[in-house]
């Protein structure tokens, strides 16, 4: 079976000696209980899974239950050592208070339990983390599947994953339309928005949040203004209403609105998104083209090209911890600005040899980058790209 890279990091992890909570978290479906299962498979230490799926959300003492039976297998077997993996963790109210309660008491009493959280909403995961957790944990970080590996594990060309996407379990069903929109929209969408937003979010409009989702998926990769969408969806409400549903729709790993690139912090908060999906396939499945069809229409394909390099940009800045920006400055233009801490690097993608790329001469003459490149035609090759650590990109 293939091993994702995070694959070692937690066998690594849990190898170490008790010091931290391990936490794995991610947008749904990238294989996180996968690699975890892998892992506890191939090592020696005994462990216990839980999953909190199907356990109601109220019942905060399903946690402490759970620890409760691995403290005592850990006696009666007499285990110098034990994992407990909790899955979906964040369903459970007060989760984290009880997380908390129960790991400083194994502290207290010397109890070699390691503790291994895994979820798939980063709001709801990050709020406890900071709320009650601080100190106690590490995150292991996982993303949408890369190009690599897209390409490895299912024979994906190049072509394939720009529409398609890294969403390992659709890969079998590209040959079939209808199935892979449903997988997309059931598995993927409807399970995000349901699930790991509107569970434990105040949402006043639910039906407006899915809108702006598939409206900003729609212009993934494209400039729209809030006010613009105002106009565009029914009962709209507000820009302020609208900001707050991407920032939840990022947060949960489907679409985020990228800022403008700026010294002056207010003025990033205040400029036009730029709409990006974490991966591809939320922003085709809208697509009214098949694959094939799309691969002809150089218009429609040069759209779905520069919204595919930047869901992988987006999706690899999750882990690595890099803020991405737009740049935009009358008619010159640059379509991604990474940076991190001091390291600054702008990058222009270009699908073909029309598309003007005088923004990264401006961006170069005002900000002074590390480094300014193409990603495409005249520049680097999007394989090259794509198969190269973002990070590196930056050293």
């Amino acid at each position: 079976m293939y091993k994702r890279p995070e694959y070692q990091t937690i066998k690594n992890r849990l190898e170490e000696r008790r010091k931290f909570i391990q936490v794995v978290m991610g947008p749904r479906q990238v294989g996180k209980s996968t690699v975890v299962k892998q892992v506890l498979k191939d090592q020696p230490i005994p462990y216990q899974f839980f999953s909190a799926d199907n356990v109601p959300a109220s019942d905060s003492s399903w946690v402490s239950n759970c620890w409760e039976a691995v403290r005592s297998l850990q006696n009666s077997k007499e285990w110098s050592e034990v994992i407990l993996v909790i899955d979906e963790i964040q369903k459970i109210a007060n989760w984290s208070e009880v997380v908390k309660k129960e790991w400083d008491d194994d502290t207290f009493h010397d109890r070699n339990i390691k503790v291994l959280l895994l979820g798939s909403s980063r709001v709801l995961l990050e709020k406890g983390l900071s709320e009650s957790l601080s100190g106690r944990f590490e995150e292991i970080r996982m993303t949408h599947w890369s190009y690599p590996e897209m390409r490895d594990c299912f024979g994906f060309t190049l072509d394939q994953y720009l529409f398609y996407g890294g969403y390992p379990g659709a890969a079998e069903f590209v040959n079939d339309t209808d199935r892979w929109e449903q997988y997309i929209q059931s598995a993927i969408i409807d399970a995000t928005i349901n699930k790991d937003i509107l569970m434990d979010t105040p949402v006043g409009k639910p039906a407006l949040l899915r809108q702006t989702f598939e409206l900003g998926a729609s212009y993934s990769g494209e400039l729209l203004s809030l006010n613009k969408m105002l106009g565009a969806l029914q009962d709209a409400g507000n820009t302020v209403t609208l900001a707050g549903y991407i920032n939840l729709l990022g947060e949960s790993g489907l679409l985020c609105g990228l800022q403008k690139y700026s010294i002056d912090a207010a003025r990033r908060r205040a400029s036009i998104p730029k709409f990006q999906v974490y991966n591809n396939g939320l922003k085709t499945v809208y697509n009214p083209l098949s694959f094939e069809q799309a691969l002809l229409d150089r218009r429609n394909w040069g759209r779905i090209f520069e919204s595919g390099i930047g869901a992988w940009i987006i999706s690899q800045a999750f882990i690595h911890r890099i803020e991405v920006f737009y740049w935009r400055e009358r008619n010159d233009e640059v379509d991604f600005v990474l940076r991190k801490k001091e390291t600054t690097v702008a990058i222009e993608v270009k699908s073909n040899a029309e598309k003007n790329t005088t923004g990264l001469n401006s961006f170069r003459t005002l900000f002074k980058p590390q480094a300014a490149f193409i990603v495409g035609s005249g520049g680097v090759s999007a394989e090259d790209f794509l198969t190269t650590d973002l990070k590196k990109w930056l050293i």
